[in-house]
């Protein structure tokens, strides 16, 4: 199993699909899998329930998803906050960190008006707050960490299996 986790915007699900094409596994979003699972968007659920309520259902999602065949699973954003998902995360799959800097996501998605991270008075900073309190946990989390910064997606994937090649860190299961 192939995980990535890294900021919002940093390219997880774009890459990620990407990526299982190329091996020929299935790709997961485990955010579509949250909405399927509590019958609302996150931002509605998170609104009403509360952070810790979703992170309960984030962590349990993700256990479940991680106990599962060979695929490529993109997480959400905050998806190494707590301790005990990053330890079955890095215990039971590849982790890959798709590390962007808050100036790049910014100039991604600074049109994208369906994300609730832009919602605030100044996005690019919420950005760079985000990357000063998660970049340690995703470094934490992962055993690769891939610089995004400008490479198509394309290089993108060509970088992560080369880099899992090299390691010989490729799942079995998954074509080379």
């Amino acid at each position: 199993m192939i995980v990535l986790v890294g900021l919002p915007g940093s390219g997880k699900s774009t890459v990620g699909r990407q990526l299982a094409r190329r091996l020929a596994v299935p790709f997961i979003d485990s955010d579509h899998v949250i909405e399927e699972r509590i019958g609302c968007s996150i931002r509605e659920f998170f609104e009403r329930e509360g952070e810790a309520r979703f992170r309960d259902i984030e962590q349990d999602t993700l256990d479940d998803l991680t106990r599962g065949p060979n695929v490529v699973l993109s997480t959400g954003g905050g998806s190494c906050m707590r301790e005990a998902t990053r330890g079955f995360l890095k215990a039971r799959g590849q982790v890959i960190y798709l590390r962007s800097t808050p100036e790049d996501i910014y100039r991604r998605i600074k049109h994208d008006r369906g994300r609730p991270l832009l919602l605030v008075a100044d996005p690019l900073q919420r950005l760079r707050d985000l990357y000063e309190a998660r970049d340690p946990q995703y470094r934490d989390c992962a055993h690769y960490v891939v610089e995004t910064g400008r490479p198509s997606v394309a290089t993108l994937v060509n970088m992560i299996v080369m880099q899992l090649e090299l390691a010989g860190a490729l799942p079995e299961s998954m074509p080379r």
